[in-house]
């Protein structure tokens, strides 16, 4: 299909659909989610001359996973967002099933993706192409095509590439499975984006230590952080473990030290970056001042998403809160980044038995709890977190199958830090130690219960709208 007539089918779905979206009660005010249709993996996260960019995977025709455009957003402080042209479309020969995931960069001051061009064909055969793409004068992006073909020894499942400069050279990561059906991450060089180098495996099955673990190994992102270097990977076919591994897919991280010369990357053991019921295919980018930031898909893959109730109003998922990333005894930790803060009203404090606390609207509100003890938190009569002094319990029904599931957290609890938005909850437990990201859908306006027979110390400011021009 021709690019003129895959824009002309998104503008119809966008302007047919748009009025309904928008009205959902169960639409973020200050979380980014698509105007019409199926959002999934933040893509391009970058700041570039002054302005943050998050690019992402879309579907503006269903609610469905199928040829994947890039939707992109703008802002400068991380607060007021501006919807920028459409950045792809699966519209050539080499991208015929998607322009799959990817990053940006700047390179001689120009804001360029590299991003995998899907191509399936009637066998159930299929291959991927790494491709390029450059901002011209208006905003849009030309293609240059394919710069990195399908390498040798591996399925049609590579993709997912993260580009980053060192020195003289970009370097890249690619997710990958090789012909043994085991997930692996490729490290490339090139001198000029165009041609890449090859320089080996540097992490996945049965490296650095490992095991089997995983069939694919999707959006990775490499990465320094306080003289360490991270592997963010996204492991598909972990067997759960006790309270480990409990969503359809994982997303989490190792910390290294890589050696490109040699593509090697002895590492420690991985670690989850999220314990909710919906995180994936996190991307992160650096401030001007040092900061690494991160945002990821507040979704799962091949999981009940379709059982959400947005479908109904023409819309599906949302991206996370940004989040502040910083390596803490050889762990990441995990803030809400500093400028949400500017989201706030006036704080209600207050002290005393859970069980007398007061009732609060957190539609779209920040909550503080500070307490060791036992209690319990409802939210909205959908999701139920529960502290019973040695795990945090997260509760809900699954949408499917009305089955209570639950996600664990087992540790030492001082403080949680609670972001709610309309249908979405963040919760950052002991200032970023761990976090539980999770969709709900709650009786609206959203009241927040406690119950419990022991002391508890509550701040809560309701959060205004971010703005998306």
């Amino acid at each position: 299909m021709t690019e003129t007539s895959l824009l002309k089918q998104a503008l119809r779905s966008v302007v047919s659909g748009q009025v309904k979206a928008a009205a959902d009660p169960y639409r973020p005010g200050w979380h980014l989610a698509p105007p019409v249709g199926l959002l999934n993996d933040p893509n391009g996260f970058i700041l570039h001359k002054g302005r943050y960019h998050v690019f992402y995977q879309w579907n503006p025709l269903a609610c469905a996973h199928g040829a994947k455009f890039w939707g992109h957003w703008s802002s400068a402080d991380l607060l007021s967002w501006r919807n920028e042209p459409l950045a792809l479309v699966p519209s050539e020969a080499y991208e015929s099933h998607g322009c799959y995931s990817g990053s940006a960069v700047t390179d001689h001051g120009h804001l360029t993706l590299i991003y995998t061009g899907n191509v399936k064909y009637a066998d159930g055969s299929r291959t991927a192409f790494q491709c390029l793409a450059r901002e011209n004068a208006n905003g849009e992006f030309d293609k240059t095509g394919p710069v990195l073909d399908l390498p040798e020894g591996y399925t049609g499942h590579v993709r997912d590439p993260k580009v980053w400069r060192k020195g003289y050279h970009w370097y890249m990561v690619l997710g990958a499975q090789d012909l043994s059906l085991q997930g692996k991450v490729l490290l490339f060089r090139s001198a000029d984006l165009l041609n890449w180098d090859f320089l080996g495996e540097i992490a996945g099955s049965n490296l650095n230590g490992l095991g089997e673990f995983g069939y694919m190994w999707e959006c990775p992102d490499m990465f320094r952080l306080a003289d360490h270097d991270v592997l963010i990977c996204c492991p598909q076919g972990l067997p759960a473990e006790n309270d480990r591994y409990l969503n359809t897919f994982q997303s989490g991280y190792f910390v290294g030290h890589l050696d490109a010369e040699k593509a090697k990357f002895p590492h420690g053991d991985f670690t989850e970056l999220d314990l909710g019921f919906e995180f994936y295919a996190p991307q992160t980018t650096q401030t001007d001042e040092g900061r690494r930031l991160l945002i990821g898909w507040m979704g799962i893959p091949d999981g009940d998403e379709f059982y959400q109730p947005t479908v109904e109003n023409g819309w599906l998922h949302t991206l996370t809160c940004p989040r502040e990333l910083t390596l803490e005894a050889g762990k990441i930790i995990q803030r809400p980044a500093r400028e949400l803060q500017q989201l706030r009203g006036d704080v209600q404090e207050w002290q005393g038995l859970a069980d007398d606390a007061p009732v609060w609207d957190v539609t779209k509100a920040e909550v503080e709890i500070e307490t060791g003890q036992a209690f319990s938190a409802d939210f909205g009569g959908d999701l139920l977190l529960r502290w019973d002094g040695e795990c945090l319990h997260l509760t809900r029904k699954n949408r499917r199958t009305g089955l209570p599931e639950e996600r664990v957290w087992r540790g030492l609890l001082r403080k949680l830090t609670v972001l709610c938005d309309s249908s979405s909850l963040e919760i950052f437990i002991n200032d970023g130690e761990a976090v539980m990201t999770s969709r709900y859908f709650p009786v609206l306006p959203a009241l927040l219960n406690f119950t419990g027979h022991h002391p508890i110390t509550l701040r809560h400011w309701l959060l205004a709208d971010c703005v998306l021009e």
